[in-house]
């Protein structure tokens, strides 16, 4: 596996410039990598947030981790993670990466120690 994520791969929202054309589509935070203050870059021009994120791949390592709600050890379980599984990392902050299961898995935080860089 490559370190380094293929660009050319991400699905650009437009060739042109983002405009805000309404309100903000409320997605589900379980199933789509969206929060207050980031969101994966294949949203850009369908949610509006301060940033957005090309998603950086990591593999989970070992035994598995427990995906959760928040990034915490008393953050609600979401799913168990398979070790050699794929996450896709789009934020990572105080020792936890938040980010989605797969391409189109659960969203949500694993802590940093679980996971290697693919």
């Amino acid at each position: 596996m490559s370190a380094s994520t293929d660009f050319d791969l991400i699905e650009q929202p437009h060739d042109g410039e983002l405009a805000l054309t309404g309100p903000s589509v409320r997605l589900d935070p379980l199933h789509r990598p969206v929060r207050g203050d980031l969101a994966h870059i294949a949203l850009a021009g369908k949610v509006f947030v301060p940033h957005y994120a090309v998603p950086m791949p990591h593999v989970v390592a070992g035994e598995g981790a427990v995906l959760r709600k928040a990034g915490n050890a008393e953050g609600e379980a979401i799913v168990d993670l398979a070790g050699g599984e794929t996450f896709n990392v789009l934020d990572m902050a105080g020792g936890w990466a938040w980010g989605q299961q797969g391409e189109d898995g659960f969203v949500g935080y694993v802590p940093q120690s679980a996971l290697v860089l693919a």
